[in-house]
């Protein structure tokens, strides 16, 4: 099972809309694919319809640790995609963990319950530092920071997130690596000189640093995302085509370059993801099938 969580200590940066499409394309990849909302802000955990809403969530698991995933787990409409809501509507538990002994470690252990069933876990986190964040951290394998190609963005990754990395790392002493950090330039203008120069400078800037990579594929600023999160879709399904004319590639291409470079070992179930599933005549929904 891969664990990745999509991290900034910036707000605003596209967290949300990258956990929510990339788990859209790897469910529809055949993928059994878990959603995790850790912002207080539930913003992923609305993004798609729910076939079935659990009763718990966030807070039954990691204030109670809640082990039925009957009581945690929600189903979206997405064939293969399941969420665990951000229900911390009081905001406690960042108290909550940074008082407990295990705090920054409790996901770490009790996502391996979770191996049989899922074959991903994406983390949406907080857009700032928090005791949260730093727990998504370490239970991950990987951890994915969107960047806007702004050089204040730039700016605030290198300082924030990157400290947060740095602050992790005494963590090795009980066996625990930071995980690598993969860096995305998201709503990128395809023919913005000062978007490129960002692109360059971050490539420049992190070169020579040991598990630090800016990711070859870029998430363009076109209209389809925002039109995607509007209908509940993901955007692959709403945007399948190239537009004539336009320099940006489809939203598909994206997607699946985006998962082939995160997940090479499943290039082949992305290649067959086409923007329009079958739907079923019963319920007006996606087919697909579990792996």
């Amino acid at each position: 099972m891969k664990v990745i969580s999509v991290i900034s200590t910036k707000g605003g940066v596209g967290k949300t809309t990258v956990a929510a499409n990339l788990g859209g394309f790897a469910a529809d990849a055949g993928l059994r694919v878990l959603l995790l909302d850790l912002d207080v802000q539930p913003t992923l955990s609305s993004y798609y319809e729910l076939a079935h809403r659990a009763a718990g969530g966030i807070y039954e698991l990691l204030a109670f640790n809640e082990r039925g995933l009957d009581q945690l787990v929600s189903r979206t409409v997405i064939t293969g995609l399941d969420l665990v809501l951000s229900n911390d509507h009081r905001d406690e538990l960042n108290t909550l963990l940074l008082h407990a002994p295990d705090g920054r470690l409790r996901l770490r252990h009790l996502l391996p319950a979770l191996a049989p069933l899922y074959d991903l876990v994406l983390i949406d986190t907080q857009g700032a530092r928090s005791v949260l964040l730093e727990m998504a951290v370490l239970a991950s394998g990987l951890a994915l920071s969107p960047v806007t190609p702004e050089i204040l963005a730039a700016r605030e990754l290198r300082r924030g997130t990157m400290q947060l990395l740095e602050d992790i790392a005494p963590y090795r002493h009980l066996g625990i690596e930071p995980p690598p950090l993969h860096m995305l330039i998201n709503r990128a203008h395809p023919v913005s000189a000062n978007a490129r120069m960002i692109q360059r400078a971050l490539h420049d800037l992190f070169q020579d640093h040991t598990g630090i990579r800016v990711l070859d594929t870029d998430v363009p600023a076109i209209e389809s995302y925002p039109r995607a999160a509007t209908r509940g879709l993901p955007v692959h399904r709403v945007e399948y085509r190239q537009p004539p004319g336009r320099v940006a590639p489809a939203a598909l291409d994206t997607m699946r370059a985006l998962a082939g470079e995160l997940f090479p070992q499943w290039e082949d179930r992305f290649a067959l993801v086409s923007g329009c599933p079958p739907r079923s005549v019963e319920t007006g929904r996606p087919h697909g099938q579990r792996t």
